[in-house]
């Protein structure tokens, strides 16, 4: 058997394990976990990105040779960092639910 077949097999026994499963069981599942359990990888990939941005942002405040933010005391660009995360974290918390 090839890669095609192996993969075949595993969804037909995919299938036919998943037809046994007792209907009480899938929606005490889908309570507990969500509908849609694409949602903690999308939260999760979300809170990286946005992370990564928040940090660049702030790299770019505090540094010392760009002329756009030289008025910009450290303090508040570090809380503006702070904060612009709070607010983050908290969608990515409610977007898992």
């Amino acid at each position: 058997m090839g890669l095609l077949g192996d993969m075949t097999a595993v969804v037909s026994s995919f299938s036919t394990e998943y037809g046994k499963t007792p209907a009480k069981l899938k929606f005490v599942y889908m309570l507990a976990v969500g509908s849609f359990p694409f949602n903690s990888f999308l939260a999760g990939f979300l809170s990286c990105i946005g992370s990564a941005v928040l940090t660049v942002c702030l790299r770019m405040q505090v540094n010392k040779e760009n002329k756009e933010y030289k008025d910009l005391p450290l303090e508040r660009a570090f809380a503006d960092y702070i904060l612009a995360n709070l607010v983050l974290h908290l969608v990515v918390m409610n977007f898992i639910g």
